[in-house]
Parts: C-alpha cells; structure tokens; sequence
C-alpha cells in the first residue's frame, strides 16, 4: 500500500465484463429492425418497461436483450445494459441499444448534442387548428405528483417540439411530431400545454371512457429514428410501423365517418 509507483513499473490490469447486478435473461420475442456488432434497433411494444426498476424486476426490454445477446455495453450501469435512451412504458416504437462502450459513447453522444432526428406519431384529443406548429415550454418536475411533469415557464428544463397535422378524425387529431429535446414525457406534457392531449394518456388528461372511445394506452408511437452508425458514422433510418391499437383505431374512425 505504501509502494510508489516508478518509471518503467509494469502494471497489469485485469477487466472483467460488467455486472448485470443479478438481472435475468428471460426468453421474451424481440422485433429487431437492425443488428451488428455494434448495436441494435428495436421496436419495442406498448406495456413493457425499458429496463429493471422497482416494482419492474421482470419482463423488461433489458431483460429480453440479456437472452438476445448477453454482451451489451455497461457504460448505462448494472442496471442499464445497452440502454442510451428510453421510451415511457406505454410508448412504442424504436429504441437503439449499444453493444459495446464505443457505441454506447457515440450514440450518447450524437442524442446529447441533438443529431438524432426523431419522428413521433400520436392520435390526440380535440381538432388542432394549426396545420403545423412549434412547441416551446420549459419542463420541470411537478409540485405535488412527483410521477407527473408539468410545462413551466421560468423553470425546469428547456424543451421544443414541432407538429404537423396528418389528418382530423371527428373530435380527434392524428398527428406527426418532432422533439428537438428529450425531455422526460415531453410529447405528452407539450400537448396537454396545448389542450390536445395524447389520447388515452391517464396522467395527462387523454383518457375517454365509452364503448366506441377507449384506448388503451396512451396512443403515442416512436416511430422513426435517423441517426450515424456509431462506428462507421453511416446515415441509419430506422423506422416501426404503425402498430394495430393504433391503426384500429384509425381504421374504425374512418370508416365511422365515411360509412
């Protein structure tokens, strides 16, 4: 303990793979729109949470990726292998993965300083007016319900989101979004700001209740990401259909009002 180190000392140094902390691989289907040696993308469904979390041990998409491929990168910590950003659990749509910590840095990286393009698709309440708009309202934690964001305007964090109307179904909006921030639950506390919040959404003011208007989860859909192979810096689009309690319920409305 008392050695000092001296020029031309040899150190050897022993690495070991992370510790998943005890998470288990569980064989959960995976639907991967892209895979290398670097990393993956997948799409994931409405109802599974990202990764472990109290209240959450099991049936995660960490825990489906350590069955997939059980060498993913440690840099998000034991309880995050892989992950470099995250979908709410009742949010669909793409999700990218690291394998390793060179992918992990560069995908961190390129989200960080707002290279990635991402492209969200949501049914909302009430008819936009606005055929396109742009967001812009701090995010900050809520003052009473801490599960719960809430626009702010002097405080929180700095947020803008841009929107482009699709198409207007009776009393509702089928709309194309685009975050410049990540905030966390952004989309969904952006529209309620705008009094269009996403349908089926419980926190934020989307849920309707009748035999013809359940949704049921919040009807928001991450559904293309453009972003660089995080090793050969290659433009990537990766993109995750439409998934069908979404699409049925486009479907439904459509036909409802054009019998």
């Amino acid at each position: 303990a008392k050695y000092r180190i001296k020029t031309g000392d040899r150190i050897v140094l022993s690495i070991y793979p992370p510790s998943t902390s005890g998470i288990e691989a569980e064989s959960i289907p995976l639907k991967i729109i892209y895979e290398d040696e670097a990393m993956l993308a997948v799409d994931k469904p409405a109802g599974m949470v990202v990764h472990p979390a109290p209240g959450h041990a099991k049936g995660t998409l960490v825990n489906a990726l350590l069955n997939h491929c059980s060498d993913l990168s440690g840099i998000g910590g034991v309880e995050r292998p892989g992950i470099v950003h995250r979908l709410d659990k009742d949010t669909s749509g793409v999700v990218l993965i690291a394998k390793n910590e060179i992918a992990h840095r560069s995908l961190a990286s390129q989200f960080k300083n707002r290279k990635v393009k991402k492209t969200y698709l949501a049914l909302v309440r009430g008819v936009v007016k606005s055929a396109s708009g742009i967001i812009e309202t701090s995010i900050g934690r809520h003052k009473t319900n801490r599960k719960k964001m809430t626009a702010t305007i002097n405080q929180g964090r700095q947020a803008e989101t841009r929107y482009k109307v699709l198409e207007t179904l009776g009393h509702f909006s089928y709309l194309q979004l685009f975050p410049k921030t990540g905030r966390t639950h952004q989309i969904r506390v952006h529209l309620a700001s705008i009094h269009h919040p996403v349908l089926g959404d419980k926190l934020y003011g989307g849920l309707i209740t009748g035999p013809y208007l359940m949704m049921p989860r919040q009807a928001l859909h991450a559904h293309r990401i453009e972003i660089n192979h995080p090793v050969n810096e290659q433009p990537l689009v990766f993109e995750a259909p439409v998934p069908p309690d979404i699409n049925n319920y486009l479907v439904a409305y459509r036909q409802n009002l054009n019998p």
